[in-house]
């Protein structure tokens, strides 16, 4: 370890000498033994973590909590029967009709399995069969009323007649049986405590019970089962992410295959990928211990931190593998390799970590969450790649073959090679600047459309033809309400709810509301109000409007269904029925309903909203306010949810794009110290997220919770390959070589490996395009896209930048100025 060995195209402080040797390489290298047993260690305790790991699919993380919509439906959760929790199952007769007894008992039979499966809420649930759906009639002698199947149906084809007009009577048609009587719907609302386990509800298990006791034993040439509803889509995107496992192992294979391609060397190629699996345990270890789950999004973090942690081995190997073939033994060849590498590679291991916590500033459990998994993931390649596989190589070194290898690809001079060092002349480089400039700009002008929200009707979290769009397809199909509903919820003082003036505004609104592009209906007790006032005046359609007459109102709405008010009379939703839930109509709806609320929306002190009614009655004698305070309070149903998100999403994305860039900018100038140098790494960083903002509106993929990490990800991740590539350049050009022959000698080694490294994490993210769950197909394309744009970035623009922004010879004088104690000028 005395000796020094030098070389043209190194730089003075990668000379290997004690005298230069960092002190972290002293300290890891001196106790290779005490490391490894600490390593070794490590990886048993967080693989008993790895056995604590569990799949959490509460719908509580996939929404903005915080957000005022959420926390206006949290406050009046208990008295809401459309919030997040809820299944439709719809039972289909295949031939005829519903109005036959084999369908009316084979649904009684499904109506009754359903009420026992645990997470149900029983006393919500509502069917034909259940006692709370009702028919009701005027006649002569006043209303008359009673279940729609009653207690005496016995079968009979009387009896079948007499449902059948129940029915008709009931106002059902369209809501709980299709519009052609072809089918009826079990609407199951669920509890977020599992009352058998006491713990939080499984909607993947929900799923398999409904899947397994209600569509498989049901299902025959007679009935279908079709199933919807949030928990069931979650259940089917949980199952898929089974999936998940296959293209991690058919990514790992193929990685192994191409890297023993690359390499030659059997251990050159088993250490990376070894020390890689085990940045995986680490990090689903400890991720267990810290108390954290696994979820839809994070369970995709573990390709990415084995995808990071293959891309920082095989610059090591790499470096290992010429140092080897220069003729230093494998101790020095692994410390060799280690000095030149540990600065870039913990810059660009921070510059990951930094892009994922940036994630943490949209508030949604899954982001935060994966954000986290992925940081956590980051810090263990530090220690599993970039310690552990160079001190593992310093015992078992480079194979003969690998380094037969090496020396080879160190004296070939491929055309690919040459042609790329030609963008180090001012000539190309100015063609590939100023191409860069018009796709940056053709990208940015198209990325203007790029949406917030959902693009696709059904579920596009899941693709087109997935079994839960086919029953979504049918729901819409058949059923005048649709599966999009948005909640709005009217707020009163104590029991004046159903007070003329305020249920007046309430009409006023629902009328505004159905001549809104993208609503097909509403409901509220106004609805309730109008058709019961009707039916009491023989049926008049000149009835069908509110009485000014509060004891006639009072009586109109005796028997509201539950929903439509709550126990006090504080609190009235009106129920938006939508075309789809596609960002537009969000938006639309949204802008709708905030417009009227500045119109009709009372400003009244918060303190009037908690009185009774007749203390109410005296401040508005008082003249101390105009009428009955209320307060319309968006939102709930499951388009109020995805409407918060989405306004998260846009009021978050740019914060957390321009963050990433400021922190990847302040990690790259403490660095190099050179603003030019940031220049030359960001800008084809910058690129890319432009021109993958305009491949996503092309392809139709809106900004949501599945593929905003996407964005963070591409600039986190695709900072490496410039940050490798101009350490290893400036290094050369500090040694005395020129521009273009730095670059081409860069291209030899690192260049090599950064192109390996991009071609193989594309090849292996390429394949989430084949996978059941739309958004890692999604998450696919544009990873592929951003991984293979970022490597052609640094490979092509990078060094065009360095043409016309660096300055070798200033480069040389701040290194010596460096060396000499002197601070380095920017």
């Amino acid at each position: 370890m005395a000796q020094k060995h030098h070389y043209s195209t190194e730089p003075e402080h990668f000379i290997l000498s004690p005298e230069t040797e960092p002190l972290l390489e002293r300290v890891l290298f001196n106790n290779r033994s005490l490391v490894l047993m600490l390593l070794g260690v490590l990886t048993l305790v967080f693989a008993f973590g790895l056995t604590q790991i569990r799949l959490d699919s509460s719908i509580e993380k996939y929404i903005p909590l915080n957000h005022p919509y959420i926390q206006n439906y949290l406050v009046h959760k208990d008295d809401m029967k459309s919030g997040m929790a809820n299944i439709k199952i719809a039972v289909a007769a295949v031939e005829g009709d519903i109005f036959d007894d084999d369908y009316l008992k084979t649904l009684s039979k499904i109506n009754d399995d359903v009420f026992f499966v645990a997470g149900v809420d029983r006393s919500g649930m509502q069917s034909l069969w259940t006692p709370n759906t009702r028919w009701t009639e005027v006649t002569e002698e006043g209303f008359q009323g009673g279940p729609v199947i009653p207690a005496n149906y016995d079968g009979s084809q009387a009896s079948v007649e007499q449902v059948r007009q129940n029915i008709l009577k009931s106002g059902q048609v369209g809501r709980l049986v299709a519009n052609d009587f072809s089918s009826t719907v079990i609407n199951v609302p669920l509890v977020d405590i599992n009352p058998e386990t006491g713990e939080k509800l499984s909607y993947q298990a929900l799923s398999h019970q409904l899947e397994d006791r209600i569509r498989d034993q049901y299902s025959s040439d007679k009935i279908r089962i079709y199933i919807t509803g949030t928990p069931k889509k979650l259940g089917d995107l949980l199952d898929g992410a089974v999936s998940i496992g296959y293209f991690f192992l058919a990514a790992m294979l193929m990685t192994a295959v191409l890297l023993y391609l690359y390499s030659r060397c059997p251990k050159g190629t088993l250490v990376p990928i070894i020390a890689s699996l085990i940045a995986v345990v680490w990090q689903l270890g400890a991720l267990a211990l810290l108390g954290f789950s696994i979820d839809l999004y994070s369970v995709l973090v573990p390709f990415l931190v084995f995808a990071i942690g293959i891309s920082h081995g095989v610059q090591l190997i790499n470096g290992i593998a010429i140092h080897s073939g220069q003729g230093l033994d494998k101790m020095s060849s692994a410390r060799q390799a280690f000095r030149g590498l540990y600065v870039p590679g913990m810059l660009a291991l921070l510059s990951d970590a930094m892009g994922f916590l940036t994630l943490l500033f949209i508030d949604i459990g899954v982001i935060q969450e994966l954000a986290i998994a992925a940081s956590v993931g980051v810090a263990m390649i530090i220690v599993t790649n970039l310690v552990l596989v160079p001190i593992v190589m310093s015992y078992i070194g480079i194979s003969p073959s690998g380094v037969a290898q090496a020396q080879k690809a160190e004296k070939a001079n491929p055309v690919i090679w040459q042609w790329l060092s030609h963008f180090t002349e001012k000539r190309y480089a100015v063609v590939a600047i100023s191409l860069a400039l018009v796709l940056g700009a053709c990208g940015f002008y198209y990325s203007q459309d790029l949406e917030i929200g959902d693009l696709d009707k059904g579920a596009p979290e899941l693709r087109a033809d997935s079994r839960y769009n086919q029953d979504n397809d049918f729901m819409v199909a058949n059923y005048s309400t649709s599966s999009d509903v948005m909640v709005v919820m009217a707020e009163t003082p104590i029991e004046m709810c159903n007070t003329f003036k305020v249920m007046d505004v309430l009409d006023r609104f629902m009328w505004q509301m159905e001549n809104v592009p993208g609503v097909q209906s509403t409901l509220s007790l106004v609805t309730v109000s109008k058709l019961v006032t009707k039916a009491m005046n023989e049926g008049n359609l000149n009835w069908y409007a509110l009485s000014r007459n509060q004891t006639i109102l009072n009586t109109s709405i005796q028997r509201a269904p539950s929903g439509l008010l709550n126990a006090d009379c504080s609190m009235a939703p009106v129920i938006i029925y939508l075309n789809d839930h596609k960002a537009e109509t969000l938006k639309t709806v949204v802008n709708a309903v905030e417009a009227f609320k500045v119109e009709y929306d009372d400003q009244v002190d918060e303190i009037y909203f908690g009185m009774r009614a007749d203390a109410i009655e005296n401040a508005i004698a008082e003249g101390k306010i105009d009428a009955v305070p209320l307060r319309l309070q968006l939102a709930s149903g499951n388009a109020g949810i995805e409407a918060a998100t989405n306004q998260v999403i846009a009021d978050a994305q740019d914060t957390m794009l321009i963050f990433v860039y400021v922190v990847v900018f302040c990690l790259c100038l403490l660095t190099f110290r050179s603003l030019t140098a940031v220049a030359c790494i960001l800008l084809p960083l910058a690129l890319t997220s432009i021109l993958g903002q305009a491949l996503m509106t092309w392809l139709g993929i809106g900004v949501k919770v599945a593929t905003l990490p996407v964005i963070a990800l591409g600039v986190g991740i695709g900072v490496d390959y410039g940050i490798y590539i101009y350490n290893r350049l400036e290094a050369l050009l500090i040694s005395g070589l020129s521009l273009k022959d730095a670059y081409l000698e860069t291209l030899r080694s690192t260049g090599k490996a950064v192109s390996f490294t991009g071609v193989t994490l594309a090849i292996g993210v390429a394949t989430w395009m084949l996978s059941p769950i739309k958004f890692q197909a999604d998450m696919g394309i544009l990873l592929t896209f951003m991984f293979l744009w970022n490597m052609l970035g640094a490979l092509v623009l990078l060094p065009a930048l360095a043409r016309v922004l660096l300055n070798p010879e200033r480069i040389r004088e701040r290194h010596q100025r460096a060396h000499q104690g002197v601070p380095p000028a920017v």
